[in-house]
């Protein structure tokens, strides 16, 4: 049975069931105690998350903690280039250190509207186009597979899925997600070459 472990923000804490399910009997889905946050969290998590449990896939989804911004600030939380040194660190010491095969997840779309009423801070469309390019600009540039979140959730309906807030996703929202992601493992953990897949 394969390894399978799940890093990601709040958006992975709610698909990861759904994959679970999805993989029931095929894989082994673990979800690490330290697992979620920024880029920057992940990468300094890393050794206890990822790299000493020796994993046969790695999906990671990791953006929203980092693009988010205080009220009338321009500065984010992780600003986008800082974001894309640690998406390629975090790339490169998982393939250098382990074998998985490795996914780098897009973030899914927000509404910011809704988010900017109900959340004490901003997220914007045009940070997670901008996060997304260079997340996967990177994941071509060493090799790995790009699973696109982003685009079934905007074919779906966008705000037919998401809560008030803006950010987080109804069950329907987040069964899709969970569908999406065990569907990607599936389909790259019997490909022989990396690659970028966005329907799976």
């Amino acid at each position: 049975m394969k390894k399978v472990i799940l890093i990601g923000d709040s958006i992975r804490a709610g698909y990861q069931e759904m994959v679970r399910t999805q993989l029931k009997g095929w894989a082994d889905v673990c979800v690490p105690e330290h697992s979620g946050g920024s880029s920057k969290d992940i990468l300094a998590c890393l050794d206890a998350s990822v790299i000493s449990r020796h994993p046969d896939v790695l999906h990671i989804n990791s953006g929203l903690h980092d693009l988010k911004k205080e009220f009338g600030q321009d500065a984010a939380a992780v600003p986008l280039n800082a974001y894309a040194e640690n998406v390629r660190a975090i790339v490169s010491r998982v393939k250098s250190e382990t074998e998985a095969t490795v996914i780098w997840a897009l973030t899914t779309p927000v509404n910011q509207e809704w988010h900017h009423k109900t959340k004490p801070f901003d997220r914007f469309e045009a940070d997670v186009a901008a996060y997304n390019a260079a997340a996967a600009r990177i994941a071509r540039e060493l090799g790995i597979y790009v699973n696109d979140l982003y685009a079934p959730i905007l074919s779906a309906g966008r705000d037919d899925l998401l809560l008030p807030d803006g950010v987080h996703f109804k069950p329907e929202g987040y069964a899709l997600l969970g569908r999406t992601v065990a569907g990607f493992i599936r389909k790259v953990s019997e490909a022989a070459e990396p690659g970028v897949a966005r329907d799976a």
